[in-house]
């Protein structure tokens, strides 16, 4: 039996959806259920719905043998996981963003607030530019607009928050997408059930041509 961590959500549904048309399906995930978990014995899968930012600790703690997480999760905490697929959906950017008139001059610390604290220090680092990291967890864009940063480090979709909010992007720091991941001893002793739902999955990963 492979199990599966799937992040809840929009994305969720469509990685489910690739599993379905890769031959791994399970009616019973859509039923109107608040259940969350659900197997296919047959065809030797189970899948559990998490929340998305939990994905990678499940699959490297053992609890799922591969999952679906984003890039960034990847970047920002490290898990100790091998990244089998690049899945070409939930598809955005870690950017930089701060008021339309801030320019950065590089003559004092830079006061930057974001969720994403390790990704922030390893862009900047890169740059050799002192830092001052203000975490927060949501509501990000109204910290230029108060003052508390001069700009923020944060997933950038659309753009319309931004927008809304006077904001521009003024750097982007690296493209992010859905990743399918695994754990390490999971894959070493399911090595042949985990490549073939690789390259079930891969065949039906939509590029961009």
């Amino acid at each position: 039996m492979i199990n599966v961590a799937l992040p809840k959500g929009r994305l969720g549904e469509k990685v489910y959806a690739m599993f379905e048309n890769a031959g791994y399906e399970c009616p019973a995930i859509k039923e109107n259920t608040r259940k969350l978990i659900f197997e296919n014995k047959e065809k030797g899968i189970r899948y559990f719905w998490v929340k998305p930012s939990d994905v990678s600790i499940y699959v490297e703690r053992g609890a799922a043998d591969i999952g679906v997480c984003g890039k960034d999760i990847l970047l920002e905490y490290s898990p100790d996981v091998y990244e089998l697929l690049d899945l070409n959906m939930g598809k955005c950017r870690m950017a930089v963003a701060g008021k339309k008139d801030f320019y950065d001059d590089g003559s004092r610390t830079l006061k930057v607030a974001t969720k994403f604290v390790n990704i922030a220090k390893k862009h900047y680092a890169s740059k050799c530019r002192d830092i001052d990291i203000i975490k927060l967890n949501g509501s990000i864009e109204i910290a230029p607009i108060l003052g508390l940063s001069d700009v923020i480090v944060d997933i950038v979709e659309t753009g319309t928050t931004l927008k809304e909010n006077d904001l521009v992007v003024t750097e982007t720091i690296v493209p992010i997408s859905a990743r399918l991941i695994s754990n390490k001893s999971s894959f070493k002793f399911k090595t042949e059930e985990i490549e073939k739902i690789v390259k079930c999955m891969r065949d039906q990963v939509k590029t961009d041509d």
